[in-house]
């Protein structure tokens, strides 16, 4: 049966329906802001048929009693969370299972969740998840979020979260079958100036086909969140987890697929960052960055679909290659940059190629900004980040900085970034791999051409064969293996 996402089902109708459903029965275990989300499901009415138990462990030492002291002492954090689902539905099981487990479908409910301040001086946050059972006696699911609270009131922060704790639950029950519509239900009732939600992540049995890195990709897509992150093991990450107080480093690339000129490009880049006086190498984290836009074809619309199989081989290669990666909605660099200066205050280097340089001074892309490029330049430029060129080769000639041009009334400008350190050459790279376009590689990869394995990295042209990324076709090997086997029997 299809799975309709019903936009005109409210919070108290969910909370009700649950509530109604006489095979669903758990606890709500909720640490700060999150308090509505058991709330919802009172007011709702008929709650005794769903809640076991709702407690609040708002103190940091019973936290701690309940659910263990952690090494890294923050209550609003991954870790707690799940700390609080294992001790939970472990109590559901261990004191009800025996009752009433083969008729119910047991969940646990957990949140720690920290709202804007008296003073707002902090930025609302928190974690969000629930365990349960879609059979009796069934093995359970886990579903984790992080959101981001953006009213400027506490009270209006606390509705948020109590609203889209029940759109979580509903979702859970009603959506499973259907990802794509239950991302799409956890605004229901909520606007994306209210709460962003840049990490989600689907375990258990009844979710072994979610792949979760497309979920990340579809928290940007629709306007979820600006950006999404997941590490070399695919693992989806909270943004702020990843990169909080870190020097960071960006290239931003198609990478379909990665070639020699970009690992060239990135490797250089980063050591020549690593040089900076003010940089610790020891607290560096690395990220490619692909942008909704990269994911596309060149010069497709703005509403052009995205080929989710493509953008998970260019993800396999990435993360095969032991990158971090992270998916953006920031189409000018200033965004991203911007977006970065929220979550570290130290110094951050931006690899780019020169064409790219030549994009940034380009003012037709600032035109709905007031103050046209001297306002992104003033965020782009004015945080501790610093730009990095890998060259380009024109017609015989390498193109760097020092060959750069704007146009007259913006050379001053130009100059005071170069006299300011803000913009430098990369200055070793290796010239060979400049006359190779990434997109005549993949051409040759589908046409199946000899020698296109020479401009790509030996891992990464071993797992196209071996997966037939990027249409390259796997029959190709097989004719290649069948003369070869031919060949030795005539010998």
């Amino acid at each position: 049966m299809d799975i309709i996402h019903n936009t005109d089902i409210g919070t108290k109708q969910k909370a009700l329906a649950i509530n109604l459903n006489l095979k669903i029965y758990g606890s709500f275990a909720e640490i700060g802001a999150g308090q509505d989300v058991a709330a919802n499901f009172f007011k709702a009415g008929a709650s005794s048929g769903t809640i076991a138990k709702t407690m609040s462990a708002y103190d940091m030492t019973f936290s701690d009693a309940i659910y263990g002291v952690q090494q890294v002492r923050r209550y609003v954090s991954e870790n707690r969370l799940m700390s609080m689902l294992d001790h939970e539905f472990g109590l559901l099981i261990e004191r009800l299972a025996a009752q009433r487990g083969d008729t119910t479908t047991f969940f646990a409910f957990a949140d720690t969740v920290s709202a804007l301040n008296y003073q707002k001086t902090n930025d609302g946050h928190g974690w969000m998840g629930v365990r349960f059972q879609l059979e009796p006696n069934g093995a359970f699911n886990d579903v984790v979020l992080h959101v981001k609270l953006l009213d400027n009131d506490n009270n209006l922060q606390q509705q948020a979260a109590g609203i889209l704790g029940v759109n979580l639950m509903y979702a859970c029950f009603y959506y499973h079958e259907s990802p794509p519509i239950f991302l799409l239900s956890l605004m229901d009732d909520l606007s994306k100036d209210r709460i962003q939600i840049d990490m989600i992540r689907f375990e258990g049995p009844n979710f072994t086909k979610v792949d979760n890195r497309l979920m990340s990709l579809h928290l940007v897509k629709y306007g979820f969140s600006d950006a999404a992150v997941f590490g070399p093991d695919g693992a989806n990450m909270q943004p702020s987890e990843v990169l909080y107080k870190k020097h960071i480093v960006v290239i931003r690339g198609r990478f379909r697929p990665i070639i020699n000129v970009h690992l060239d490009m990135l490797n250089n880049g980063v050591k020549q960052f690593l040089q900076e006086p003010d940089v610790d190498s020891a607290n560096v984290v690395v990220v490619a960055e692909l942008t909704l836009q990269s994911l596309k074809e060149r010069d497709a619309t703005a509403t052009a679909d995205i080929d989710e199989k493509d953008f998970l081989e260019r993800v396999d290669i990435l993360c095969s290659l032991g990158q971090t990666v992270l998916i953006s909605n920031f189409h000018e660099y200033y965004k991203l940059v911007a977006y970065l200066s929220k979550i570290t205050k130290l110094k951050m280097g931006v690899v780019l190629g020169y064409p790219n340089l030549e994009y940034i001074f380009s003012e037709e892309h600032y035109q709905e900004l007031p103050g046209g490029i001297l306002e992104s330049f003033a965020t782009l430029f004015s945080r501790k980040v610093k730009l990095f060129i890998y060259p380009t080769l024109r017609d015989g000639v390498i193109y760097n900085c020092l060959k750069f041009a704007p146009p007259p009334h913006l050379m001053d400008l130009y100059r005071y970034l170069i006299a300011n350190n803000k913009i430098e050459d990369i200055r070793h790279y290796n010239e060979s791999n400049l006359h190779v376009q990434t997109d005549i590689v993949l051409q040759l990869i589908k046409q199946g051409v000899d020698g296109w394995e020479q401009y790509v990295p030996a891992e990464v042209a071993a797992m196209i064969k071996e997966r037939c990324l990027f249409g390259y076709s796997c029959e190709v090997d097989h004719v290649k293996e069948n003369m070869s086997v031919t060949n030795d029997s005539k010998g």
